[in-house]
């Protein structure tokens, strides 16, 4: 989609041990139903590509709104910077079989989109999990979109306009982009309905997950390559967990509060500001906050502290020399004076940092949810026992604001 600015930039690819395929779902073609990309440990095959990392010109479109640029400017810078990446997965890969695999449920920030997590999903799933990074409709994605039905009219008349994905002729996209917050508008409560709205569409997308495993048949909107009965029975439903940045670090807590299918949360730099205290002492699940160093301040924190239990297990770490930005992919997308200009990188290797964030998240789900893997040689890191990990906050919190 655009020329290749790399100069060796790029999303790291995975680590683990199985190759990764990505597919996008849709269920229900209205703004109601469930949007995700779906990672999964996948067979080897020469015959397929890996997808373009921003699906098409409506999300650069979305991010410029966010950023408040011009779209016409923005699209070509955007294009150039970041039109050549690809996501580090195989588009539509046949699913490998391999034992049943545990499930992720994974919600992005705010002006963020699905695709937009790639390192952190595609890792999850070469380490064995079936992961589905939710696009969300609550108008906090840069931008995201459904169908509308064509009249019939419609449907006859000329040849449609190229679309982002391959849908039936009888439907037309529908974009929706960012809504800012209005002059006068009270923040609390739009962020306090969105994150509610966010957490059922994480529960939707477990749900829709629980139905193809179950080999019921499932519909999707977009006609893609991916054969979704090769998922039935290969999810393991005992060990499900919700994981977000930032916006999506709440929209975790907001779920594991709503849905006890959930086992544990990794919120990644939350934002505590839309959840609703009351709701804290009915998480009942264990949650680790894995935290950048430039991002927190002392409010934040102390809400996160109300959530600490006597019973539950609640953790926190600090990477080292890391930015609110360096969990989204685009810290592995431009160079350092842009990255650094824009907030977009730290002072640490970003590759460095997404690592010690991953060990730490797998370390974490293979003692919540049971797992007979090797991940617990990274326990150390829930800990924050490393050079470049801070055990708890570095920021200081008054006793008397928790």
């Amino acid at each position: 989609m655009g020329n290749a600015c790399s100069n060796n930039l790029g999303i790291p690819p995975a680590k683990g041990p199985n190759p990764v395929g990505c597919t996008d779902f849709m269920m229900d073609h209205t703004v109601q139903g469930s949007f995700f990309r779906l990672y999964y440990p996948c067979q080897e095959s020469e015959k397929v590509e890996k997808p373009d990392w921003i699906p098409c010109r409506e999300y650069f479109n979305g991010l410029a709104d966010f950023m408040k640029i011009n779209r016409t400017l923005s699209e070509r810078i955007f294009n150039y910077l970041f039109g050549s990446f690809k996501i580090p997965a195989y588009l539509d890969a046949p699913f490998k079989h391999k034992g049943k695999y545990p499930v992720v449920i994974f919600s992005h920030g705010l002006g963020a989109f699905r695709t937009l997590y790639s390192a952190i999903c595609a890792e999850l799933a070469s380490q064995g999990f079936i992961v589905a990074s939710v696009e969300h409709r609550d108008q906090s994605a840069s931008a995201t979109y459904y169908y509308r039905e064509k009249p019939e009219s419609e449907v006859r008349g000329e040849a449609s306009p190229k679309t982002c994905a391959s849908a039936p002729d009888n439907l037309a996209e529908e974009w929706m982009y960012y809504r800012a917050l209005q002059h006068g508008e009270n923040e609390f409560t739009l962020r306090g309905k969105q994150v509610k709205q966010r957490a059922d569409e994480c529960i939707r997308a477990l749900d829709k997950l629980i139905e193809i495993n179950s080999g019921i048949p499932v519909q999707n909107v977009l006609q893609t390559q991916f054969d979704w009965t090769t998922l039935e029975n290969s999810m393991d439903l005992c060990r499900i967990a919700a994981m977000g940045h930032s916006f999506g670090g709440a929209t975790v807590i907001e779920a594991l509060c709503k849905e006890i299918k959930f086992k544990c949360g990794i919120a990644l730099d939350a934002w505590m500001f839309p959840l609703d205290e009351e709701i804290f002492p009915r998480v009942k699940q264990p949650i680790f906050f894995i935290n950048s160093e430039k991002f927190q301040w002392a409010g934040n924190i102390s809400r996160m502290r109300k959530l600490d239990s006597a019973g539950i297990q609640r953790k926190m770490i600090t990477i080292r020399g890391t930015v609110h930005q360096s969990f989204p992919d685009f810290t592995f997308l431009t160079g350092n004076w842009i990255g650094k200009l824009m907030k977009l990188k730290g002072e640490i290797d970003p590759e460095l940092a997404i690592d010690l964030s991953n060990k730490a998240t797998l370390a974490f789900l293979q003692r919540h949810l049971g797992l007979e893997k090797d991940f617990n040689q990274w326990d150390p890191l829930i800990d924050g026992k490393d050079e470049n990990l801070i055990p708890g906050t570095n920021v200081t919190v008054l006793q008397s604001s928790i």
